[in-house]
């Protein structure tokens, strides 16, 4: 067989991603050939890709390729996958041309070449979230996948034009993009030039007539309802006339709570949070208040859930911190412990237990579990270099050194890592180091301290990943970081450290030595469960009826899903190990990160003092999760979700059902008589709250919030056009129409009280006190929208929910946490080393760190683009683009590329 591809031609792309699978079952010639070469001879026009079989006959049509492709490899054709093919040349073809069209011939940017394509968009999203698959034809990939990623790439490898709200669309596109035939391909085919390599094959292409002059709207298209069938209509309307009837009885309350046999039984913790500082909006959205929603949620549900967390107390970084304000560790331990747990509460987390780690079963259990190691080989002693400061006559734990770093050349690294560069150190490599405590410069000693062979336990590890990891909902960055950490092979990790605060090493010769933090923290779920219940091991030593979901930050992952793991596998005691690993990206403050020693960005602490409510806060966190990338907290967009999502879609519509229930009908819920349109509008409420369902069952948090909106919004159309306060006015026909219209409104408001629960539990509260939701229906939720409030139910007083944040409000705000940027920024640049040093320091840089940069390249380029698009102010565009090139700088520095001198603008 040949195949015959070429660079800028975009059907190429999914058949050499195809021709992957077909690699080793027949020969497969590739020849790269000119746009304009004939290849098929009794073509009178150039085609490309084109496969010639070894028969002599040619495929040429796209789709067709792939597909042989795929017979070859033993794949078997299925109806699904062929809708998915035909759609796609139908309806995604000619939106995706059009998109292509005005971006990369006619220049257009933003929603000119998102508007033709969104629907499609939109639809691969909802039929992914519906189906709850990674793939469009089920839980592998199909000939569907890569087809439409092939067409699909040339655009939405520009972050731009991924709306962000499409999350399973987002994750589909980033699994494709990452495995090694579609990145080949993409190599091949884009030849790094990005979309533009497109351009001679587009220019060639007629203006998109299907497209040509349609006006673009801004407005959000979620109010366009699905067609449904009549069987989906009449079940909805079956079930919402059961009404409370349906409802089961309220699982009776247990304390302590315990699994029980034969029902659900749903462990969850957040990342236990460093006892010596106070959390950002960052470490509060990326545990706790993650966990706080899926707990509240699964509470709904009936399950039986237990969700901890607590403050990890010892290591290095308590014993520094209690230097610092001179305390003992243990008083420094009390303040900040207090203080975590007033932050969370004011933050309404439904914790069953908030506790610590320095307590007797922390030190039982961690001991117990070493012990078990130790006695079946998997620790071993080995010696370790390390400095030791002969004037406090100890070991220096690495928090306990300062000095230059020796990849950068930062004056302030400490012995673990470079706060500047972000390389991780080993305490000897530091250059005129010094001890923190009294200044003096230490020597290198030797040390004996003990090693956990991860070796000795990988195959373990890949065992139980290999069954945990298939129908699980770990997130796509949390299984990346544990197999790349796999593919680099398991190395033995030092579990000891020369510090007095921490859990005592129960070994001859150690005694003046305590666990490192990392190897026992995560024991700390299993030691605040005992302090909690002397019947902990019913859910820490009970796999087969226990359904352990951890949520975190991805920097956590590692000790979460690989450390931890072999430990308990090694100990061979039969814990309980996580089944859903939850890991969110990161959230930066507005450009920069969060700095409290700076005053950057919003502490715990700090949030109760604005004015705004807490539900606000969380309501607008989770609305920016970050669940696919990194995201950024933005005052502006704070302000704008809360006046739009919250205030005039929300709001208005809860405040509008009730208000017409008390204004025109006494606070008595009226007759409803269902015409079909209201029956329709049951079906696709129920439709939406099973998404709801679906989405939260995956842990898909930021996405299901979409659902509650979109409910909203649907809930202000219906009203809108109905206009009830008309109608009442008209004849006893119209006021039975206003009516209906008023009491279905009010239900879906009731519907929303109860999904609003796990995101903004006071908010929610308010709305059930308001309406008089019977207490049943405010403590269960069904994947069925129900009648919860019938015809004479009384409503209590209804008042608006939400205030209006104003600009200078805002404004206020923004200057209060945005302090210290700049002064950090002159305080590097003042203490950078010579440019040799950042040289050869760059020259080092490895691969991860080379495409941190390529994105932030990427993304910059994208900002200026923008701001010349939009004929932005000359200063704030030389201000970016000097961005840019300070960017592009680094990364040439990282690739180890000589600089390029500036060329002046050439003359026309």
């Amino acid at each position: 067989m040949r195949l015959f591809v070429s660079e800028g031609a975009p059907g190429s792309l999914p058949v050499l991603a195809a021709a992957g699978r077909a690699q080793g079952r027949e020969e497969l010639l590739i020849s790269t050939v000119g746009p304009e070469e004939c290849v098929v001879p009794f073509l009178t026009r150039p085609k490309v890709p084109v496969l010639q079989l070894d028969s002599g006959n040619y495929l040429f049509s796209t789709s067709a390729i792939c597909r042989y492709f795929f017979l070859l490899s033993g794949w078997e054709q299925d109806d699904l996958t062929n809708q998915w093919l035909e759609w796609e040349a139908t309806e995604l073809q000619p939106a995706l041309s059009a998109a292509l069209y005005y971006l990369v011939v006619q220049g257009k940017k933003g929603e000119d070449v998102l508007g033709p394509v969104r629907r499609a968009l939109t639809h691969i999203d909802h039929s992914l979230s519906r189906r709850s698959c990674p793939f469009l034809a089920g839980e592998t990939e199909s000939l569907a996948d890569i087809v439409l990623w092939g067409a699909l790439y040339p655009l939405l490898q520009d972050p731009a034009y991924l709306p962000e709200e499409l999350g399973a669309l987002h994750s589909w596109f980033q699994t494709l993009s990452s495995q090694e035939p579609c990145q080949r391909a993409a190599e091949t085919v884009l030849k790094q030039q990005g979309v533009l390599a497109l351009r001679p094959y587009l220019q060639k292409q007629p203006l998109p007539s299907s497209f040509e002059g349609r006006a673009v709207s801004n407005e959000p298209e979620e109010e366009e309802l699905v067609t449904l069938s009549e069987e989906e209509i009449a079940m909805a309307v079956t079930a919402w006339e059961k009404g409370l009837g349906s409802l089961p009885p309220l699982r009776p309350q247990q304390n302590p709570v315990l699994p029980v046999a034969g029902e659900r039984n749903v462990l969850i913790t957040s990342a236990l949070p460093y006892v010596n500082n106070v959390p950002h909006l960052g470490n509060i959205i990326g545990c706790v208040l993650s966990a706080d929603v899926f707990a509240r949620y699964s509470r709904l549900r009936q399950w039986n859930t237990l969700y901890l967390c607590g403050t990890d107390e010892y290591g290095t970084a308590t014993e520094t911190k209690a230097m610092e304000e001179g305390l003992t560790p243990q008083e420094i331990c009390d303040k900040y412990h207090a203080i975590h747990a007033n932050i969370y509460r004011w933050f309404n987390i439904s914790f069953d237990i908030f506790g610590r780690t320095t307590t007797p079963q922390q030190t039982k259990i961690t001991q117990d579990i070493f012990q078990r190691l130790l006695t079946r080989g998997f620790v071993f002693q080995d010696t370790v270099e390390q400095l030791r400061c002969e004037h406090c006559a100890r070991f220096l734990a690495d928090r306990f050194v300062e000095g230059v770093c020796p990849f950068c050349g930062y004056e302030e690294a400490r012995g673990d890592q470079c706060d500047k560069c972000g390389k991780l150190i080993n305490a000897i490599e530091l250059k005129k180091p010094q001890c923190k405590v009294c200044r003096s410069c230490p020597v290198v000693k030797s040390s004996q301290h003990l090693f956990l062979d991860l070796p000795k336990l990988e195959k373990r590890l890949e065992e139980w990943l290999g069954k945990t990891l298939p129908g699980s909902d770990w997130t796509p960055n949390a299984r990346f970081i544990i197999r790349s950490w796999l593919r680099d092979g398991l190395k033995p990790r030092c579990i000891t450290r020369d510090l007095k605060w921490g859990t005592p090493v129960p070994l001859e010769g150690f005694e003046d030595k305590v666990f490192y933090v990392w190897f026992d923290a995560t024991i700390g779920y299993v030691s605040i469960t005992a302090n909690y219940t002397d019947q902990w091991e019913r859910w820490w030593k009970n796999p087969e009826q226990v359904n352990l979901y951890q949520f975190m930050a991805k920097d956590n992952v590692p000790f979460h899903g690989l450390v931890f793991p072999c430990s308990a596998l090694g100990a061979e005691d039969n814990y309980t190990l996580v089944n859903h690993l939850i890991a969110t990206e990161y959230l930066n403050y507005e450009d920069g990160k969060f700095s409290k020693s700076r005053g950057v960005g919003v502490f715990g602490d700090m949030a109760q003092d604005t004015g705004i409510p807490a539900d606000i806060w969380r309501f607008y966190l989770l609305y920016i999760r970050p669940e696919g990338q990194d995201s950024a907290f933005s005052w502006t967009d704070m302000l704008l979700k809360n006046n739009s999502e919250l205030l005039n879609n929300l709001g208005n519509f809860i405040n509008r059902a009730g208000m017409f229930v008390s204004k025109f009908f006494g606070g008595c819920v009226p007759e409803m008589v269902l015409t079909p349109d209201d029956r329709r509008l049951l079906a696709h409420v129920t439709l939406e709250l099973q998404h709801y369902h679906q989405l939260l069952e995956k842990v898909r948090i930021r996405e299901a919030l979409r659902s509650i909106l979109t409910i909203s919004r649907h809930g202000n159309q219906y009203i809108q056009v109905n206009e009830p306060w008309k109608r009442i006015k008209g004849s006893e026909a119209d006021r039975q129409r206003a009516g209906t219209v008023t009491g279905l409104a009010v239900n879906i408001a009731a519907l929303l009280s109860v999904m609003l629960q796990p995101y903004m539990p006071t908010v929610s509260a308010t709305i059930q006190a308001q309406l008089q939701l019977p207490a049943p229906a405010c403590s269960i939720l069904l994947t069925n929208f129900l009648c919860t409030l019938p015809a004479g139910h009384q409503i209590g007083t209804v008042s608006p929910l939400f205030q209006k944040l104003e600009n200078d409000q805002i404004e206020s705000l923004r200057q209060r946490f945005g302090g210290g940027q700049l002064e950090e920024s002159l305080e590097l640049k003042a203490k950078a080393p010579p440019k040799p040093a950042v040289v050869e320091a760059m020259a080092t840089a490895g691969p991860q760190q080379i495409q941190v940069l390529t994105d932030e390249v990427t993304k910059q380029g994208n900002i200026v683009r923008e701001l010349k698009a939009q004929k932005a102010d000359k200063n704030q565009v030389a201000a970016e683009v000097a961005k840019l090139l300070d960017l592009k700088k680094q990364l040439a520095l990282a690739e180890g590329k000589p600089l390029e001198t500036p060329k002046g603008k050439k003359k026309k």
